[in-house]
């Protein structure tokens, strides 16, 4: 396995695997990888037949008070499990090679990106566009793998590529959590021995809200109503950013239960933010 740190290294070595006639597939990340990562890593590796994984905290999706500083590094590790996953190379560039003096330009999916996550956190998705689209034109894999635990940044993805024809598939991937349901994030590192506790309780209460559209008694804001009461019943201290049931694809709150659907959450244990969803298909 190599370790890529220039950009003109990296977009040279994929030139020439796709002149070669080999597929890339290509996991971005922010590093602080887990078991999550791993997933992306090994379906990547059986579904082509070169595999990039970039390591790169992207701080333009920061926000002024948020965690870029204290974000987790462990690149060493990292190495490790890209290694046990079977990835060719590690694309681990610096923030000059990324966005060297003079940079102007920005990405920004509009009305996607200032819902949801977005209301809270203005400017991250133009930040994750952004280096995503970078990076994409500098692999150009046949395929990039992102995991449906952050749904939003996922859609936002799917628009950006097709709305500007990028030559890559993008792939969800099933979320990965714990055995008491908590969705794997590097973010979890965060949370104190009581929170930590409590956490799993998110997931909880949004299978409470999938069983109640199953039931199909309810519309869906009584339903996101019905998920926000049980979150603050369960998790005491809990601030919920959003609880919302909406259209898989357009992100809009959903008028009715039907089509795939997907219900998100947003909360803050201490000063730590969990995200989760969890797909309807009704």
């Amino acid at each position: 396995m190599k370790v890529v740190a220039r950009q003109a290294e990296m977009t040279e070595l994929a030139r020439r695997w796709r002149r070669a006639g080999e597929s890339i597939g290509f996991a971005p990340t922010m590093g602080a990888l887990h078991r999550g990562h791993a997933s992306l890593i090994e379906r990547a590796r059986r579904e082509n037949r070169r595999v990039v994984v970039s390591v790169f905290v992207n701080p333009t999706q920061f926000g002024p008070r948020e965690d870029y500083a204290r974000y987790p590094r462990a690149f060493s590790k990292d190495l490790r499990l890209c290694a046990a996953g079977g990835a060719d190379v590690v694309y681990h560039p610096t923030a000059e090679q990324i966005y060297p003096e003079g940079f102007l330009t920005s990405v920004e999916v509009e009305g996607l990106s200032d819902v949801l996550c977005g209301e809270s956190r203005p400017g991250h998705f133009r930040g994750v566009a952004t280096i995503v689209l970078k990076l994409l034109e500098t692999v150009r894999p046949a395929r990039a793998y992102f995991g449906e635990k952050d749904y939003h940044q996922l859609a936002i993805i799917r628009r950006m590529v097709q709305d500007l024809g990028c030559d890559a598939e993008i792939v969800g991937c099933p979320t990965v959590r714990e055995s008491d349901g908590l969705a794997l994030s590097s973010r979890n590192a965060y949370l104190a021995p009581l929170e930590r506790s409590a956490a799993p309780l998110l997931y909880a209460a949004l299978k409470l809200g999938k069983r109640l559209t199953q039931d199909g008694a309810l519309a869906p804001q009584a339903i996101s109503a019905r998920v926000r009461w049980q979150i603050l019943k369960s998790i005491p201290g809990a601030g919920i950013d959003y609880v919302s049931l909406v259209d898989a694809s357009t992100l809009k709150p959903a008028r009715a239960l039907r089509g795939p659907l997907r219900l998100l959450a947003a909360i803050r244990l201490g000063k730590t933010r969990l995200i989760d969803n969890i797909a309807l298909s009704l």
